[in-house]
């Protein structure tokens, strides 16, 4: 209950909370010019931002944890624009989240309650982890299903962001044989917008990016057709790789502790699924804008596209669907540019399925491609 009295007084708006920690305005523009290089924004955005955020109520935000393991949490704590503590005592009011919250039991379910109650048809819902629907059993919180708590808590929010690969298509609960009956929150909610955030976990700042962007234009982002937004899920790892040229020139690291990985070149034999994955990780990187993966010398896995754990051994190559199509390059084009024209062919087909649109490529585009 203390807790409860404690979030109801602290202050209203985002401005006036920003005053009393005693921020001055020239950091808090610097810290939207940042937000809007990352959500993509021109930085003449930046002023219409802090205008915008310093004037808006703290959002209020109820966390649902389900099937999960925790990584989705543990990955925003490492969040650096904003900070985690920045989004929770300035942005927003985390009135519910089982990890993070400090009360427990009774007192936590009735903050949960209240805040739903109090912010009806205006907080933000974020899930994080699969719902199994096998048996409500399976996973309950204060003895409710996972199902009943996320179909109650779905009816008064403006809109819920899944947070997560579990969250967002089933993740690991859902891998094959299911045994749980897992289904993602687009499986269940049918009538609110929703924001699908996937990764294993997510990288922390676009976690914190679509929070800042809902709270500044009280929207959700452009999504795409998995319902992610294109300004993280735009393009695929591959399209940014810092070891694309090394691919394109047909070298590629035959093993990881190879003179080939130790220079850099590309991991796509090595099972690196960067061609087929739409995440930012190339360009907004981990810790800090630190590294990522491939950087890291490990091949990407896939985490943000739906069934990754289904998708085949994490160390295999893509396949090659154009055999034929190759056969006709001749013994003169070396074997990475023809690695290179079965992935460009992959990766338009699925931006192609991705869009409802059919393109055609022929062969003699790949062929002009591939020299």
């Amino acid at each position: 209950m203390k807790a409860v009295e404690q979030a109801r007084s602290l202050p209203g708006t985002v401005g006036e909370g920003l005053q009393q920690r005693g921020v001055t305005r020239r950091e808090f523009l610097k810290f939207c010019t940042v937000v809007t290089g990352m959500l993509a924004l021109p930085p003449s955005m930046a002023s219409a931002m802090a205008e915008a955020i310093s004037k808006a109520r703290r959002q209020s935000v109820i966390w649902l944890s389900f099937q999960e393991c925790t990584g989705c949490t543990e990955s925003i704590t490492r969040s650096h624009s904003p900070t985690l503590e920045n989004l929770i005592f300035d942005l927003i009011s985390l009135d519910y989240h089982h990890t993070l919250q400090a009360a427990s039991g009774e007192a936590a379910e009735q903050a949960r309650t209240s805040a739903m109650k109090d912010n009806a048809g205006k907080y933000l819902l974020i899930v994080d982890g699969a719902i199994p629907m096998g048996n409500p059993g399976f996973s309950t919180i204060a003895g409710v299903s996972n199902y009943d708590m996320l179909v109650e808590a779905a009816k008064g929010a403006a809109a819920i962001v899944a947070v997560g690969t579990c969250a967002t298509y089933g993740g690991l609960p859902k891998a094959d044989p299911n045994p749980t009956g897992a289904v993602s929150v687009n499986d269940i909610i049918k009538d609110k917008p929703i924001i699908n955030v996937p990764g294993c976990p997510p990288i922390p700042v676009v976690m914190t990016g679509v929070l800042v962007h809902f709270l500044t234009f009280g929207s959700i982002p452009e999504l795409d057709s998995l319902g992610r937004p294109k300004s993280f899920y735009g393009e695929t790892i591959h399209d940014r790789c810092y070891r694309r040229p090394f691919y394109d020139q047909g070298k590629f690291a035959q093993t990881f502790d190879d003179e080939a990985a130790r220079q850099g070149w590309c991991l796509y034999k090595l099972g690196c699924k960067g061609p087929v994955t739409y995440n930012s990780c190339a360009t907004t990187k981990w810790n800090d804008g630190t590294s990522f993966p491939i950087q890291s010398g490990h091949g990407c896995i896939g985490c943000s596209e739906p069934n990754f754990w289904d998708a085949g051994p994490l160390y295999k190559a893509l396949s090659m669907p154009l055999s034929a199509t190759l056969s006709l390059l001749g013994a003169a084009a070396l074997a990475g540019a023809a690695a290179g024209v079965a992935i460009t062919w992959h990766n338009r087909s699925t931006k192609a399925a991705a869009k409802s649109a059919h393109e055609n490529v022929t062969v003699q585009e790949l062929t002009k491609e591939a020299k």
